[in-house]
């Protein structure tokens, strides 16, 4: 029996990870420990047009895998494991979270479910939404191929693609949708404990990330092309400036510049580290380093809320003192590396038993 020789990692894509957790956090410091909304940052207001679009673009880049046969049996492993992965660590650390952060330990568990963000314990919950529509895709979209052999392999990605943005439109018209940023009306509370208007914000970014994996060959040389990165570069400049600053577009078209500018962005960065790929290997510190928290997302997502500290008047100041983006920036980033140094060690800790390794970060 001939050994299966796996594909090797790509070393960038783990920096690009680790990239993508530390602005996160960082965001997050921003928010929970400065107690400063995006609005009012002069550096979080960029940088969350990306973040988490990239982050979940990522997710959808490496969950697709060419040589997985489905079946209803591997369909079923997969949700399994999944479900096992996302919901068992979420649990214990949204009420690890509830206990530490809240005043009172019942009512913040109450109160944290009931609202979208779920006391920042979000993330795994949407991503296994992601990973349940995907998988199910997955698998009629390979009984579609052996029933319709005919069919372009690329529509029906396509078509998912398509119908995700509709969802995701459906989120920025607050007149039609009670799940709507801006609605006025009462609260859509099954939205809101499920936290599925998340989903339809985000998916497009995940379908995106795994489009440009299926098609890799092709999406390389378009990224390479002369006159793609100057395009996309006017294209995020205007489509920025407008949602940020402008607002040509109001009431419906306002969704349009923000959603260029997310596609835009995310993608500027993914083309960064993959052109300057040798400087974020292994063999560089920078490269390692954010290779090591690319691999530790998990935990590091799990834990950070526990370590945020409370700042307030470094929010108040940036509020009074606006423009201070190299302050802000790099304030956030220095006391979110902190946090995540935090993490780590913590993580660590909890690994050295198989059990917790297993049943809270999903190593085995």
């Amino acid at each position: 029996m001939e050994a299966v020789v796996k594909k090797p990692r790509l070393e960038w894509l783990d920096a690009l990870r680790g990239f993508t957790m530390i602005m996160v956090v960082a965001n997050h410091v921003c928010n929970f420990a400065f107690t400063l909304p995006n609005q009012a940052s002069s550096s979080m207001q960029f940088f969350v047009l990306f973040r988490m679009p990239l982050f979940f673009f990522v997710s959808g880049f490496l969950a697709y895998r060419a040589s997985q046969i489905w079946t209803f049996r591997t369909l079923g492993e997969q949700l399994l494991k999944k479900v096992r992965v996302q919901t068992i660590p979420t649990i214990v650390f949204f009420l690890i979270g509830a206990a530490i952060i809240g005043d009172k330990f019942w009512p913040t568990v109450m109160n944290w479910l009931g609202l979208t963000a779920k006391g920042g314990y979000w993330f795994t919950i949407v991503l296994l939404y992601m990973f349940i529509v995907y998988y199910f895709f997955c698998f009629l979209e390979s009984w579609l191929q052996k029933i319709c052999p005919k069919i372009p392999s690329w529509l029906p990605i396509l078509l998912l693609f398509v119908i995700s943005m509709c969802f995701y439109e459906t989120c920025y018209q607050p007149k039609y949708f009670s799940w709507a940023f801006g609605h006025r009306g009462p609260p859509n509370m099954f939205i809101n404990y499920t936290s599925f208007n998340q989903l339809f914000i985000y998916f497009p970014f995940f379908l995106y990330g795994n489009i440009v994996r299926r098609y890799w060959d092709t999406a390389q040389k378009v990224f390479d092309y002369k006159w793609f990165f100057p395009i996309i570069m006017v294209v995020l400049i205007f489509a920025g400036l407008d949602s940020r600053k402008w607002h040509f577009l109001r009431m419906a078209w306002a969704i349009v510049p923000l959603t260029l500018a997310r596609f835009t962005l995310l993608t500027i960065v993914f083309m960064y580290f993959r052109h300057y790929q040798q400087y974020f290997t292994q063999r560089t510190v920078i490269g390692a380093s954010m290779q090591y928290i690319g691999r530790r997302t998990l935990d590091i997502y799990l834990l950070h809320m526990l370590f945020m500290p409370n700042l307030p008047n470094i929010g108040e100041f940036f509020v009074k003192y606006r423009h201070n983006f190299v302050i802000d920036t790099t304030l956030s980033l220095i006391l979110g590396l902190i946090i995540i140094g935090f993490c780590i060690i913590t993580s660590n800790i909890l690994r050295i038993s198989p059990f917790l390794k297993k049943w809270l970060f999903g190593r085995t």
